[in-house]
């Protein structure tokens, strides 16, 4: 994806985190109600995410240099892992937030406006979530879809809230309120222990998944005709790249030129159908055969 574009994107995100916040803000002013008031706290966290995705979206970018040659691309990683640790911060806050609901038992009022506010905020973020997520996995950017993520919490969060507060004020149950911004913290905290663990999976150099591996193995056996077989098949994921590393036997007596031509076949073939790889080929004589791994056809 096109850097500005991703900036543009994220930039973006600030800017409809702010004024979801206004909304939320102004719908917690006219009711009293602590479960509005958790979503909006909430809301201040999307806001910092934003910020550090916007951040690392711009680092990641940086082209390869003699420090990093392998490329910037786990900084979008380092920002997923600081917004599951904001969303944690968030549901202590919220906790907190409840448990002053629980001993004030003060009353949520009945606002239409306060309510249309709200509603109003979890629609656009639920629009923006699903475009976040949606051009994330296009791009292969742990940044944006960790952004869209938290987003479609939070809209799954005020739904529930709105759906409560609105049950307070049929039945008069004052309880409700806080009870409703626990459950809020409750699944907070769930989504940022889920989004810190798939984050440090790619700190931690996490393999290709299954259905990426299959497709390098049929295209190094397909396309490697001249070669007897690959093995000691090695992937990482860093952001967008997917780095792959292999072993391809080939017959003794073969010229480096033939041999050259031969990975050039299956990088161009693995880099179509999987896009962002970063191949690197240890060409092997027959004699290192394992007769195992991957069979060229």
């Amino acid at each position: 994806m096109d850097l500005k574009l991703r900036l543009r994107i994220a930039l973006s995100s600030i800017g409809i985190g702010l004024l979801v916040l206004v909304l939320k803000v102004g719908a917690y002013w006219l009711t009293g109600s602590v479960a509005l008031y958790s979503d909006a706290l909430e809301t201040t966290v999307n806001i910092a995410s934003s910020l550090a995705t916007l951040a690392a979206v711009w680092f990641a970018a940086k082209p390869a240099d003699t420090n990093h040659p392998y490329g910037h691309d786990k900084a979008e990683y380092f920002a997923a892992v600081l917004v599951g640790v904001m969303i944690v911060l968030a549901a202590i806050s919220i906790f907190h937030a409840a448990w002053i609901g629980f001993t004030s038992g003060d009353n949520v009022e009945y606002s239409p406006a306060g309510i249309a506010m709200n509603l109003a905020a979890a629609l656009i973020n639920g629009a923006w979530a699903r475009f976040l997520m949606g051009y994330g996995k296009k791009a292969r950017s742990p940044a944006l879809i960790a952004d869209g993520k938290h987003l479609m919490t939070d809209v799954v969060t005020s739904a529930g809230v709105l759906a409560g507060v609105v049950l307070v004020l049929i039945t008069g149950w004052k309880i409700l309120d806080p009870a409703l911004a626990v459950l809020v913290g409750m699944t907070v905290l769930w989504s940022g222990w889920e989004l810190v663990k798939e984050s440090i999976g790619g700190l931690m150099d996490e393999a290709a998944s299954s259905d990426v591996l299959k497709k390098i193995r049929v295209q190094i056996s397909e396309h490697g005709e001249g070669a007897l077989e690959a093995h000691d098949l090695r992937t990482r994921i860093a952001g967008k790249l997917t780095f792959i590393d292999f072993h391809l036997v080939v017959p003794g007596t073969m010229s480096v030129v033939e041999a050259h031509d031969i990975c050039d076949r299956i990088e161009l073939a693995i880099r179509e159908d999987v896009p962002g790889a970063r191949i690197t080929i240890h060409v092997e004589p027959d004699h290192k055969a394992k007769h195992s791994g991957i069979v060229v056809l």
